[in-house]
């Protein structure tokens, strides 16, 4: 199997578990949990979608049933959180917050989902060019910088330390280490020098 059909299947799997989690809790009036659903249940759909229709080569390649395993672990850290609310061990949070989490995810989708899209096309009819225009001209990895954001979105919504630390585990021990790797890979272009030099890896305009 490759790598893709256990990140796609465990994607797909947070709505169900989301619903889950709300009928064994009986969180059917939980406004936050539904917001939750909304929001993480979309983003796993749109993800199905987004590896259906202009896929990421990185995850294409073939894998074994323990490491895919290994991933379908790693991809559950993101399950706290709405364990959190739905079971009430969440702290409360005011309308304003929730109104800021969406926003924090809605940028993430388009910074994550343009993005992507763009680096596909580029691959796909300019291969073998660098790319360094639009947002990815600003910040090397603007496909990472919108996850974090999604991520964060729902991940805020149950005001807990607990989620947010899985979060920047991945961060730290996943998603830099891809960049760093990637830069690695990109140096072999000769402009590569000059783009590194007038771009962020990760954080426009801070780092």
């Amino acid at each position: 199997m490759r790598q893709k059909h256990f990140i796609d299947s465990h994607k797909a799997a947070t709505g169900p578990y989301v619903f889950a989690l709300i009928a064994a809790y009986g969180a059917w009036d939980n406004v936050v949990i539904w917001v939750y659903l909304a929001l993480h249940g979309t983003y796993g759909l749109l993800w199905v979608t987004k590896s259906h229709f202009f896929p990421d080569a990185s995850w294409e390649e073939r894998t074994t049933l323990g490491y895919g395993l290994l991933l379908w672990l790693g991809l559950s850290l993101y399950w706290i959180a709405p364990w959190l609310i739905a079971s009430g061990n969440a702290n409360p949070v005011e309308p304003w917050f929730i109104g800021f989490c969406v926003a924090l995810y809605t940028a993430g989708i388009f910074l994550h989902f343009s993005t992507d899209m763009q680096k596909h096309l580029s691959l796909k009819y300019r291969p073998g060019t660098l790319i360094t225009e639009g947002l990815w001209g600003v910040v090397r990895n603007p496909n990472y910088l919108g996850e974090l954001f999604v991520y964060a979105g729902f991940s805020l919504l149950a005001l807990s330390w607990i989620p947010m630390a899985a979060l920047l585990l991945v961060v730290a021990a996943v998603w830099v280490p891809n960049m760093r790797r990637k830069d690695r890979s990109l140096s072999r272009y000769p402009e590569f020098a000059d783009y590194k030099a007038r771009t962020k890896l990760f954080i426009p305009y801070v780092w």
